[in-house]
C-alpha cells in the first residue's frame, strides 16, 4: 500500500480539519510538511499536504468535495 498525495492547504489548521472530517469517516489520513509551512510562517511557501492511501483516494476525494459544498 502506499501513500498518494489528496490534497495541498495553506495552513496546518486547513489540513488537520479535512484529516479529521476523513477519520471520522473511517478513511486514515497523515499530513507532510506541517512543520516546515509552520516553519516559514504559513504563508503559503510551503504547502501542507493531506496523504491518503492509495486504495482509499476516490472515497476521500469524494467525501471532501462534499464537505465543500456544504
Amino acid at each position: 500500500m502506499s501513500l498518494v498525495e489528496l490534497a495541498r492547504y495553506g495552513t496546518r489548521v486547513e489540513a488537520e480539519l479535512a484529516r479529521l472530517a476523513l477519520e471520522a469517516e473511517g478513511i486514515d489520513a497523515v499530513i507532510f510538511d506541517a512543520e516546515a509551512n509552520s516553519f516559514f510562517g504559513g504563508g503559503g511557501l510551503i504547502s501542507v499536504r493531506l496523504m491518503v492511501l492509495a486504495d482509499d483516494f476516490d472515497d476521500a476525494t469524494a467525501l471532501l468535495a462534499d464537505d465543500r459544498r456544504s
